[in-house]
């Protein structure tokens, strides 16, 4: 999906992203479902945000290079500058989205990707619910100021 250089294309991006998770079989109301939704909005935010420049939204199913059961995320831009992991202090009201992407994902990262590069994290399935919401919580909490 392309993504517009405006801090509105991130509710356009969410909107998207879910029609896609659910359309891949994973259900609205899964707990995986709101992470990915956080992540996509986290990571296209930054791209609006940071760069000012138009990107790319992609979501791949545990296929090609995606590891089977595996949901990879990856926004690309065209601005070279990597991203740069904050540590937002107590009020701060910046400074949280890839704290966020690194206690939420099961890995993430970033390469250079034609004139500019591509964040990307992944989430794997399969995870039994009630471990899963306790990674979740889990990694919230330790994100929280």
């Amino acid at each position: 999906m392309e993504v517009g250089p405006d801090p509105a294309e991130v509710g356009r991006a969410r909107r998207w992203a879910r029609s896609r998770l659910v359309g891949s079989g994973i259900q609205g109301d899964e707990p995986l479902t709101e992470t990915l939704i956080l992540l996509i909005s986290e990571l296209v935010t930054n791209a609006v945000v940071h760069t000012g420049c138009p990107a790319v939204l992609r979501v791949l199913f545990g296929a090609g290079r995606v590891e089977a059961g595996t949901v990879r995320v990856e926004v690309a831009d065209s601005c070279a500058r990597p991203p740069e992991q904050r540590h937002a202090e107590g009020d701060d009201t910046h400074g949280r989205g890839l704290e966020l992407v690194d206690g939420l994902a099961d890995r993430w990262g970033w390469k250079a990707e034609g004139q500019g590069k591509s964040i990307w994290c992944e989430v794997d399935r399969g995870v039994p619910e009630a471990a899963y919401e306790r990674g979740v919580a889990r990694r919230l909490a330790s994100v929280r100021p």
